[in-house]
């Protein structure tokens, strides 16, 4: 394209973006949601909004490093550069030719995201952005660089800056404004600053090589040492306030070859194999942990089964009551604190609203039991996924130093879902089987969304991606740290092709063993959609099906009172063997142990000697042992012997010997036993007392009704009310779907073409960008006459929201305080009320 035809450059970022197709404009919407929160009434107040300091941080929060180190060499460049001095900046004299390929992409998405804007020969760095990653003595630069010559020679005499210029070699001037300018041509002229630097003494150059990369700042005494005395005489060095000194930014470019940063990092690190299995290997072992996992949740909430723990007053659950967790999982508190968390964010556990509030199962608890175990297993990862409650931070600290409890506030980090995502699309690009260096994947994370001044110190991403690969494995999303075929299918992966015939068992023997590397397509890089979502988990537990146990519906009774389940039970078995028995170890096997109180516990729930002989015998494999047999018999022989009431209670027995035994027991003084008939103890404990009282004693009594009838005690189940799982709280705002898009752009386009539709010359001036202001004679009579002539006219308009606007319309009708007019910006007919009309203006003719 010849100069002549080449479009006029714009002037501002509004013109930039107006000159923008919708494509492109779109792209900047999905990148930055912000800027649509509410949507511009134009282009000129989009321009606005993106150059505001909370937008601009959260854009460039979100380049990646090589982005970043862009936009930082713009900051110290010229304002504007032309892409040759931004080239120079990142790949220096040597112009690595990384550099050179990667940097026309890193422009273009500092373009697509209005961070610059500008020809190539006049490219503009968004002056809030400037204002960011400009060096300054309060904020240095992550390039190391200081001030310019002009920025540090500001407040210096006009006699000091002369004799700089002529102890350069440099023609005195005859205004400071010069000399500073050929002292900064000095430094920019390689040839020139190389023969200066040639007479310079070997402990000057020292001195420059300490300051070269940063920071660029010294300190000085009064009387400067000879070798500081050299380079402060010509300008090399320049103080900045008593004491300090500066390296010039021409200096430390020209001592750096021209480069802006020390390492430019075009290219982000890969994600390095640390170990290599067989697919087989990998999807068997998640599917362990898969099981694991649904286990130790049911575990967890049988545990709550009746009421669980208590609720702190701030909300939360106390460290006593997380450790008693952590000891009946048997797991550390970290991984307790998941646990319960994880089973918060499925809706599964939550507060049950009481006075004395505890927490619970919901009623979501008992329709999750009843699905098959991998849509349970599924419902619980779909929460991980999106959860931006962070378990990992429990027992930390918050702001104001207060102890972070599991199940309370300030566990939310927003960046939580993001990070999962990413890490596990990280691991879905290595070939199947192999496990990730965990150093690499938060080396990749961390050029992708590089830590900005102060915040190195708080690299949240960071352990959000160990904590995200540790809850992965415990979940069997992977198994020995690689991603697992269901997995995969989680992210919305393709599927991975057909495994190598070899089993399971087939682990390689060592690093000269061959393996089957499957490749496949990446996962989506960014997190699906609530619907998109349920499609994948779904998919991934059809594929996590067949590797799951079948559950059993037998046991192995020994003569030692125990029983021995050799894999996962049916769900009515595990429930009655659960009552019937204590569970003694856990593993691949779970061994049970009879004793006289879990007997006993079976009767109270209703259960006849018959009844449990039956049971017994229906799910051993092997015969029903007689010492367990006898147990049983003798536990129930003595089961309800002795009756406890109301009286405050009171004991029965038929057999006045066992009575005396009782009274004469030291154990009981505490109950207040007392003889009111030969075969009747008064008490004054309440029944439910005097019945533990009992059984610590060594008795087995049974509670009676007022009719005198055995009560069948059950446990019930507590419940707490519906309640729905708690929401993630949103990482900024959403990123617009098509159709809001595509409404978005449409108000944008229209509020543009009214605010930029020229006017006549002297017609209801106002303000550039602001609409028309009118009085309400004014403005009828115009409309009036511009529904006798058929002209458009440009109004402002503020609807029932209390939204200003800027339309242009072409009035049909005025009467009864309504215009009614095809507006030309929303494409329709539309009636308007005059009184909410804030002013109109005639177009030009020659308006389209």
């Amino acid at each position: 394209m010849s100069t002549e035809d080449r479009p006029p450059a714009p002037r501002s970022l509004a013109e930039a973006l107006r000159a923008r197709g919708d494509a492109s404009l779109g792209a900047l919407l999905r990148s930055r949601p912000d800027l649509i929160t509410p949507v511009p009434t134009d282009l000129t107040q989009l321009a606005t909004r993106a150059g505001t300091r909370a937008s601009v941080v959260r854009a460039l929060e979100r380049l990646d490093r090589f982005a970043l180190q862009t936009a930082e060499a713009l900051a110290v460049a010229a304002d504007p550069a032309t892409y040759g001095e931004l080239l120079g900046l990142m790949a220096g004299d040597d112009a690595d030719p990384a550099v050179v390929a990667a940097l026309p992409h890193a422009v273009g998405l500092l373009r697509e995201q209005a961070l610059v804007w500008g020809d190539d020969d006049r490219l503009r760095l968004l002056r809030t952005a400037r204002e960011l990653l400009a060096p300054s003595p309060q904020h240095p630069s992550p390039t190391g660089l200081g001030p310019t010559v002009q920025e540090a020679t500001a407040g210096m005499s006009p006699g000091r800056i002369q004799e700089i210029v002529a102890a350069a070699g440099l023609a005195s001037t005859h205004d400071s404004v010069s000399a500073v300018t050929a002292l900064a041509g000095l430094f920019t002229d390689r040839a020139r600053m190389a023969a200066l630097l040639a007479d310079a003494p070997a402990d000057s150059l020292d001195v420059l090589e300490r300051l070269v990369w940063g920071p660029p700042y010294g300190q000085v005494t009064a009387d400067p040492a000879p070798r500081l005395r050299w380079l402060l005489d010509r300008g090399l060095l320049l103080p900045t306030a008593p004491g300090t000194v500066v390296l010039p930014r021409e200096v430390a470019l020209h001592l750096r070859r021209g480069l802006a940063h020390r390492v430019a990092e075009p290219v982000p690190p890969g994600v390095e194999a640390a170990a290599a299995h067989r697919p087989q290997v990998v999807d068997s072992t998640a599917a362990g942990q898969a099981y694991t996992a649904l286990a130790t949740v049911e575990e967890l909430l049988k545990d709550w089964d009746e009421g669980g723990p208590a609720v702190l007053r701030a909300g939360g659950l106390s460290v006593r009551d997380l450790k008693r967790t952590a000891v009946a999982l048997d797991v550390p508190e970290p991984t307790a604190a998941f646990w319960v968390e994880l089973a918060y964010a499925a809706g599964l556990i939550a507060s049950d609203g009481e006075a004395d509030e505890r927490y619970a199962a919901t009623p979501a608890y008992d329709e999750w039991l009843e699905q098959p175990p991998a849509e349970r297993w599924s419902r619980l990862v779909t929460a991980w996924l999106a959860a931006t409650r962070t378990a990992g931070l429990v027992g930390g600290r918050d702001a104001k130093d207060r102890t972070l409890s599991a199940l309370g506030a300030g566990l939310d980090r927003s960046a939580a879902p993001e990070v999962r995502h990413r890490v596990l699309a990280l691991l879905a690009e290595l070939p199947e089987g192999a496990a990730p260096a965990a150093e690499s994947v938060l080396a990749r994370l961390r050029w992708e969304r590089p830590l900005r001044g102060d915040r190195r110190e708080d690299d949240l991403r960071g352990r959000l991606a160990e904590w995200a690969l540790s809850e992965a494995e415990l979940l069997g999303v992977t198994g020995r740290g690689a991603l697992s075929t269901q997995g995969r299918a989680l992210l919305g992966a393709p599927a991975a092709p057909a495994a190598a015939a070899k089993g399971p068992e087939a682990e390689p023997a060592g690093p000269g063993d061959k393996l089957p590397v499957h490749h496949h397509r990446s996962a989506p890089s960014a997190p699906l959609s609530p619907a998109e979502q349920a499609v994948a988990s779904a998919a991934a537990a059809r594929l996590l099906a067949p590797l799951l146990p079948e559950p059993l519906d037998h046991v192995l009774l020994q003569a030692d009172l125990t029983a021995v389940a050799p894999g996962p039970l049916r769900r009515p078995l595990a429930n009655m063997l659960g009552v019937l028995a204590d569970v003694e170890s856990k593993g691949g096997a779970t061994v049970y142990r009879f004793t006289p109180g879990s007997v006993r516990r079976a009767l109270d729930a209703g259960q006849a000697a018959s009844d449990l002989h039956a049971f017994l015998a229906a799910h051993s494999r092997t015969p029903v042992p007689q010492p367990l047999a006898y147990l049983i018999d003798d536990v129930a022989r003595r089961h309800g012997h002795l009756r406890v009431g109301a009286a405050s209670a009171y004991v029965r027995c038929d057999d006045d010997a066992v009575l005396s035994e009782i009274l004469a027991d030291k154990r009981g003084a505490g109950l207040g036993l007392r003889r009111l008939a030969p075969t009747v103890l008064a008490a004054q404990a309440d029944p439910v007392g005097l019945l533990e009282g009992l059984r610590a004693m060594g008795f087995a009594p049974a509670a009676e009704s007022a009719e005198g009838d055995v009560l069948i005690t059950r446990a019930l189940a507590h419940r707490t009310p519906p309640r729905a799982a708690p929401e993630p709280v949103p990482d900024g705002p959403p990123v617009p779907d098509d159709t809001l898009l595509a409404a978005a752009l449409r108000a944008i386009r229209a509020g543009d073409l009214a605010s930029t539709a020229p006017r006549k010359p002297g017609s209801a001036p106002a303000a550039d960008g602001e609409p028309p202001r009118t009085g309400a004679a004014e403005t009828l009579a115009t409309m009036q006459a511009a529904v006798l002539t058929g002209e458009a006219v440009w109004i402002g308009y503020v609807n029932a929201e209390g939204t200003a606007s800027q339309r242009v319309i072409a009035p049909i009708r005025v009467e009864g305080g309504f215009v009614t007019a095809y507006d030309h910006t929303a494409d329709e007919v539309r009636t308007y009320p005059l009184h909410r009309i804030t002013g109109v203006a005639e177009l030009a003719d020659d308006a389209g």
